[in-house]
C-alpha cells in the first residue's frame, strides 16, 4: 500500500497515465478487499489507531504546516478550524477508527433469502460497491475516516482531498499504509492524490470501468463539477443549508437552547443551523429572547422586514441569504405566517439535509416531519445530531442529500451493494 500520485517537474508519465495507474491499482485491491475475512480488516483498523495515536507528535508537526499555509489559500476561520489538528482532535480520530473496528462486517450477510416452489434457492447479500474516489475539503480528519469506512466495507479508495491538508493527510495516509502492509491489506487499497493539479479529478472522472462511485464533498462548485463530468453514479453531498422553525406551540427555553446549540456549536460544518424561521404569533414573545442569545454568541443576523422592524440592528437580508450555507457567524431569520409557510420556505430554499421543529404541539411535529423534504427532519433537538455518531450509525464519509443510493450519513453500510446467490440441483427452465 505505498502507492501514491506525487507531480514533480521531472515527471516522465502524462498525468492521465499516473491516474490511470492508481485506478487500475484500486479496481485490482477492491477484488481482494471484497473477499477479506473481516478480522482482517478490524486487525488493521485497530493498529491504524495505535499507530495514529503514537504519531500525535509528527502528525502536528505536519499539520502546523498545513495551518501555516492556510491563509495563502484564502482560507477563513472556520475552515482552518476545521483544517486544525490537536492532541485531543487526534485522539478522537483513533477512537473513530475504533468504533468502525467494531461494528459487524457487512460484508457477506444475507439481507434477505427464500425457497422458490421448484426448489431453488435464493439469497440476497450484501457486498461492497468495488472501487470509491473520493473528493473532500480540507479536513485531515476525514482522510482517515474515509479510509477506514472504505476497507471495512470492502471498497478500495482513492483520496482526493484539499491541497490545504496536504501535509497531514500524506502522513496520515503513509501511516495507514504502513500498517496495511504489515496485515496484508492489498497494495492500492488506499491511495491518496498528492498532485494540486485540478485536471487529475476529471482524469479520474472519466474512468468509470475502473472507479465504481464518485463520492464529492464540498462546496457546490465542486460537486457540481463533479456531476457534470463523471461517467460513474456519484453520492452527492450538497450544501448544509440547515433550517430550525419555532413553532406556535414551541416551549420558549427549549427554542433558544435548541436554536443556540444548532446555529453555535460549531460553526464551519455541513449539520450546522443557517437559517431560522419564527412562527408570527411567537415572533414577539419568544423570537427576542432567541436573538438576543445569539447576539451575545456573535452572530450576525439578517432577517426579512418584519425581522428588521422588530430589532433595528439586523441587516436586511435577500434571496441569496435564505439559501446561503454561511459557515460562519451569520444567520438567516424569517418569519412566515404557519407551519405550511414554513414548510414551504423550507423546501424551496433549503438544501434537503437537516430541518428541525421545536414544538409541543404533537400534530405539528408530525406534519413537519412528513412534508419536510430532508434527510434528516428533527422534532425538538439541534440539527447537530445529523450524524452517523450521533445516530448510532458510527463514523460516515459524509451525508447525501441524494435519494439514491444513500441518504443521510453514509457509513459502512451503505457504500455497500448486494447481489443475488442462487443454488440449483439442476434446474432448469421450461
Amino acid at each position: 500500500m505505498n502507492s501514491s500520485l506525487s507531480m514533480t517537474a521531472n515527471t516522465q508519465a502524462s498525468l492521465g497515465s499516473q491516474c490511470l495507474a492508481m485506478a487500475q491499482r484500486a479496481k485490482r485491491a477492491s477484488r481482494l478487499l471484497a473477499t477479506l475475512p473481516g478480522s482482517v480488516k478490524d486487525a488493521w483498523l485497530l493498529e491504524c489507531a495505535k499507530a495514529i495515536e503514537s504519531s500525535t507528535s509528527e502528525i502536528i508537526a505536519a499539520n502546523a504546516l498545513d495551518i501555516a499555509a492556510a491563509p495563502t489559500f484564502g482560507l477563513n476561520a472556520a475552515a482552518i478550524d476545521r483544517l486544525k489538528l490537536t492532541a485531543g482532535s487526534i485522539a478522537g480520530i483513533a477512537k473513530g477508527i475504533r468504533e468502525i473496528a467494531a461494528q459487524r462486517d457487512p460484508i457477506g450477510e444475507t439481507i434477505e433469502g427464500w425457497v422458490r416452489p421448484n426448489g431453488l434457492e435464493v439469497r440476497k447479500v450484501r457486498v461492497p460497491l468495488g472501487t470509491v474516489f473520493f473528493i473532500y475539503e480540507s479536513r485531515p480528519n476525514v482522510t482517515v475516516d474515509a479510509a477506514a469506512i472504505c476497507v471495512k466495507s470492502g471498497n478500495a479508495v482513492i483520496l482526493r482531498g484539499g491541497k490545504e491538508a496536504m501535509h497531514s493527510s500524506s502522513l496520515l495516509v503513509k501511516i495507514i499504509q504502513q500498517v496495511g502492509q504489515r496485515h496484508g491489506i492489498p497494495d492500492g487499497s488506499v491511495q491518496l492524490v498528492e498532485t494540486t493539479d485540478r485536471d487529475a479529478v476529471g482524469y479520474f472522472l472519466q474512468l468509470d470501468e475502473l472507479i465504481d462511485v464518485a463520492i464529492p464533498r464540498g462546496g457546490r462548485g465542486l460537486i457540481e463539477r463533479v456531476v457534470q463530468e463523471a461517467r460513474m453514479p456519484v453520492i452527492k453531498h450538497f450544501d448544509g443549508n440547515c433550517h430550525v422553525y419555532i413553532d406556535s406551540a414551541a416551549d420558549p427555553q427549549m427554542a433558544i437552547d435548541v436554536v443556540v446549540n444548532s446555529k453555535c456549536q460549531r460553526l464551519g460544518v455541513c449539520n450546522t443551523c443557517e437559517s431560522l424561521l419564527v412562527h408570527q404569533s411567537v415572533a414577539n414573545t419568544i423570537l427576542p429572547g432567541v436573538a438576543k442569545a445569539l447576539i451575545a454568541k456573535g452572530i450576525e443576523i439578517r432577517g426579512d422586514q418584519a425581522v428588521c422592524d422588530l430589532f433595528p440592528e439586523t441587516v436586511r437580508g435577500t434571496e441569496e441569504d435564505w439559501r446561503a450555507e454561511y459557515l460562519a457567524p451569520i444567520i438567516s431569520v424569517c418569519i412566515v405566517a404557519d407551519i405550511d409557510a414554513a414548510i414551504e420556505h423550507i423546501n424551496q430554499y433549503g438544501s434537503h439535509h437537516t430541518d428541525a421543529i421545536v414544538t409541543g404541539d404533537l400534530q405539528a411535529a408530525l406534519k413537519f416531519q412528513a412534508q419536510v423534504d430532508s434527510s434528516a427532519v428533527i422534532v425538538n433537538a439541534s440539527t447537530r445530531f445529523n450524524d452517523g455518531g450521533e445516530l448510532g450509525l458510527g463514523a460516515e464519509i459524509g451525508i447525501s442529500t441524494d435519494k439514491f443510493h444513500a441518504r443521510g450519513p453514509c457509513g459502512v453500510r451503505e457504500l455497500t451493494t448486494y447481489k443475488y446467490l442462487v443454488t440449483g440441483s439442476g434446474h432448469v427452465r421450461q
